[in-house]
This record gives C-alpha cells, structure tokens and sequence, in this order.
C-alpha cells in the first residue's frame, strides 16, 4: 500500500507540473547583420549608411562583405571610426592600392593593398575585430564561393577585391581567387551564417554603361558584371530581410574623387529605411527569436587548413 500511496503522489505532482504555465522567455534585440556588396568606387556610399546605424545607435553585431565592401567592412570591424574612415576615403585614388602591369591575368596588381591596409587597419586578423567580420572571394578554377572568417584580414580582402580582367588574382593556400561578386554580389547569405537574425543588404545597383558605347575594355567587363549580378539578385535577395539601394547611377566605377557625395547618398539610402529597422528594435514582450549559433567558420567553400 505504501508503494501505491507513493506512485499516485508521484503522478499528481507530475500532473500539476504539466498543468503549470510555462514561464515567459525575455526577448532580445534581434541581431543585425549588414551585408556590403561591391561596386568599386561606388561602395564609399557603404560609410554613409554605417555612419547613420551608428547614430542612430542601431546595434551591428556581425558584417560580411564583398569586394569593396570587404575593404569598407574590414576598416570599420577594425575599429575605425566612421570621421576616421571619411578622411580615408577622401585621400583614396585608384593608384592608392593598385598599380597598372603587363601580364596574361590581368592589367594591374592590388599589391599596393597590402601597404594601404597595413597603415590603415587598426587591426590586422579576424579574431582581434571589434565586430565579426566575413569576407568573400571566389575560387577561380571551380567557381565556388569561398568565405573568410579567421587568420590574417589582408590577402583575403585583396582576392575579394581582384576584379577579373582587371586585377591579377589572389594567391591563398594554393587557390587562385578573384572578386567576390562572382559568388555572392551581395553577402546576404555568409552574414545570416554568421548568426544574424536580420539581415540589412546594402546592394550599390547601379550599370558601368552611361548609355552609348563603351569607352574601353573595362566598360566591356564592368556592364557584363552588372547584367550577370541583375540576374543573379533573387539569390542574396532571399536572405536578406531589408535591402538598402543607395543611389549612385550617376557615379562612375572610379569616382574616388566624389567620396563625399558618395556617402552623402548612403546616408539618404539607409536613412529613407530606418523605419523598418526600428521595427526589429520594438520586440514585444511575449515575443522572443531564436537562439543562433555564432559559426567561426563558414558553411561556403571553407578555406582548407594549412
């Protein structure tokens, strides 16, 4: 009898525990992530719209970038302040981190980079960033996407920024590697990998073409990027939860010189869509997102190990 007694008390308390009402789970900011796609020149507009997430106190917990938005991204996850990355880009030319050669790859090397960012980062490996950062370059001989996010920041963000036709390409673990556009115009995807719950694409669209022939090669190459990446776009599209457009169509690929009119427009870009993003800031009570694994390492094409 006194086993009986023991197993009924067992069931009623096994009872009220079911009968108990869950207790609430606290929400959290979501976290945000920022993709910056590339756009050569044009992607000084990327300053203006993370100066204005910045002011805003919009929190930026994770960046992945491509071509020049790995330039942009690794400066600011470096710990470059927005005024410090302005003056930067204000004193920036082509001949600043690229040199013009003669070779079958390609009519100029990025090898000035190295100097440029060595100067310019304040540091110099992804796992001394104040902000986790990834990077994307693509694997020339297979076309497979290829995300970096540990060891040194430099090679990879000059394998993301060698324009095919134009810069020779990278050299990294015995992978021949070029732009990133290739694999991913808009890094939408590596940042959501990351552990972003919300994804903000910065997507600089815009044609290399003013409308009549082409002036040079480069023309050539340029529009048939950007009619490549037009068809490409419900690919980063699908997951990104906010795509931000600055402007820049009248801005030609190398107008370094117009810097300030550049981030101007990204400011007004990401300005015109901070309504929707501090939607994701008003979290209700009740309401929580889910708990995402922080990777350190890439699900696309990760680099092999030395």
């Amino acid at each position: 009898m006194k086993s009986l007694g023991k197993i009924i008390r067992s069931v009623q308390a096994f009872g009220r525990e079911l009968s108990r009402k869950p207790a609430p789970i606290s929400a959290h900011i979501p976290a945000i992530g920022v993709a910056l796609g590339g756009g050569f020149a044009r992607g000084i507009a990327h300053i203006g719209v993370l100066k204005v997430l910045e002011e805003e106190n919009i929190p930026v917990r994770a960046i992945a970038g491509t071509s020049v938005g790995a330039l942009i991204g690794a400066c600011y996850c470096s710990g470059l302040s927005v005024s410090e990355m302005e003056e930067v880009a204000r004193n920036t030319r082509f001949t600043s981190f690229a040199r013009w050669t003669l070779s079958r790859c390609g009519f100029a090397s990025n090898d000035r980079m190295i100097s440029f960012l060595t100067r310019t980062l304040k540091c110099k490996t992804f796992e001394d960033l104040r902000i986790p950062l990834g990077i994307t370059a693509t694997d020339f001989n297979n076309g497979q996407g290829v995300v970096f996010h540990s060891g040194s920041i430099i090679d990879p963000v000059r394998a993301s920024c060698a324009y095919p036709g134009m810069f020779l390409p990278v050299q990294i673990r015995g992978r021949y590697l070029v732009d990133g556009m290739l694999s991913h115009p808009v890094p939408a995807r590596p940042v959501r990998e990351m552990g972003a719950d919300r994804v903000i694409a910065v997507h600089l669209k815009g044609t290399w073409s003013t409308g009549g022939p082409p002036r040079h090669l480069f023309d050539v190459i340029g529009q048939s990027f950007a009619i490549a990446q037009d068809a490409m776009s419900s690919l980063w599209r699908s997951a990104a939860d906010l795509v931000v457009e600055p402007d820049v169509a009248g801005f030609a690929y190398d107008d370094f010189k117009r810097a300030a009119d550049l981030i101007k427009v990204g400011e007004a870009a990401m300005r015109k869509a901070l309504p929707e993003v501090r939607k994701w800031l008003q979290v209700p009570t009740e309401a929580t997102y889910p708990v995402v694994e922080r990777r350190t390492a890439p699900r696309t094409a990760p680099m092999p190990a030395d």
